[in-house]
């Protein structure tokens, strides 16, 4: 008998990936969501008979931060996170066989601004702002509950590479000769972002702000692994455990797609930017330095390590030209 997985929140390009990949293996992949799905976010009943007897449970569900933190924003990432996690909670608690594991999506975000020293599970130090409540508040939901028969994972994910993730816009302002580094610098602040915390304070200079990122293939990997070693448990961090710097990303990136240049991007572009397209500038202009330490204490082999490799692969995957590695 085939094993059965429920994936919820597999709307975007993280969960279609898992979804098909359970599939092509021969598992019974079932969904829940807003759209489409097995069963639907508000109908608790249905979510229960789903989770109950499944041999492994996935919450993927939040609304995307690619967005502009205004007001009604910000209380959606929050209302999205928190209330599907609670809800899940319910479900596994109202289940007869509940699932043995569940993986909840995290954040990588939830550590400081780091340009001194690598963040670690054991180490790392939390950071402060909205982006990190978020990650606190979302986390909080999925160990609140006394939930005994079911361990629970909370992956704190860096930036997730894959056809469809963030890299997508920044493969096409490189091929158009937009590809330097993102520099940070001083910009005005107004009251009502300092209160919500959304307003990203000068730090990392000349693009030298840490970039930490992740294989979609070693996204699945992680998940198989945490599957396979009961002793993790609680917080893991996903991510490569060679983060490089936004200049060294970018300076990669371009030499992938043949690109000999690239016009760098300032902090006041950045902003005036990020406000026409409704984002926010923090996404690129925050240093996240995150190693999983836990992965690889615990053994675990990255399909891809190195930068370079993973974004030969992920232009390749586009059908896009890869230059030549000694061009």
């Amino acid at each position: 008998m085939s094993e059965r997985i429920v994936i919820a929140g597999a709307s975007g390009f993280i969960g279609a990936y898992l979804a098909e990949a359970f599939r092509t293996r021969g598992a019974s992949v079932q969904l829940i969501g807003r759209h489409g799905a097995d069963a639907s976010w508000g109908d608790t009943a249905a979510i229960t008979r789903l989770v109950d007897g499944a041999d492994l449970l996935i919450n993927l569900a939040g609304k995307s931060v690619n967005c502009r933190y205004g007001d009604a924003e910000r209380a959606e990432i929050f209302r999205s996170r928190l209330d599907t996690t609670r809800e899940l909670g319910t479900a596994v608690a109202a289940s007869e066989n509940p699932p043995p594991l569940w993986i909840n999506s995290s954040t990588a975000t939830i550590y400081r601004h780091a340009e001194d020293r690598a963040m670690t599970e054991s180490t790392g130090e939390l950071g402060s702002g909205f982006s990190v409540n978020v990650a606190k508040a979302w986390e909080g939901a999925l160990f609140e509950r006394e939930l005994p028969k079911t361990r629970r994972v909370a992956l704190r994910m860096a930036i997730v590479l894959g056809d469809g993730s963030a890299l997508v816009p920044l493969i096409r302002l490189t091929r158009f000769g937009l590809g330097g580094p993102q520099r940070d610098g001083r910009w005005f602040a107004t009251t009502a972002r300092r209160n919500a915390g959304t307003f990203h304070e000068f730090r990392a200079r000349a693009g030298r702000q840490r970039f930490s990122w992740v294989h979609l293939r070693d996204v699945l990997g992680a998940i198989d692994f945490v599957r396979e070693h009961p002793e993790l448990d609680g917080t893991v961090n996903v991510a490569s455990p060679h983060p490089v710097d936004n200049r060294t990303f970018m300076a990669t990136l371009r030499r992938v797609l043949g690109v000999p240049f690239g016009f760098p991007a300032y902090r006041w572009m950045l902003e005036l930017g990020s406000a026409a397209i409704r984002t926010e500038t923090e996404l690129v202009l925050k240093s996240r330095w995150v190693v999983p330490e836990r992965l690889l204490d615990a053994g675990y082999e990255f399909a891809y390590p190195e930068l370079e490799p993973a974004l030969r692969d992920i232009v390749t995957a586009r059908g896009l030209p890869v230059a030549s590695k000694h061009s």
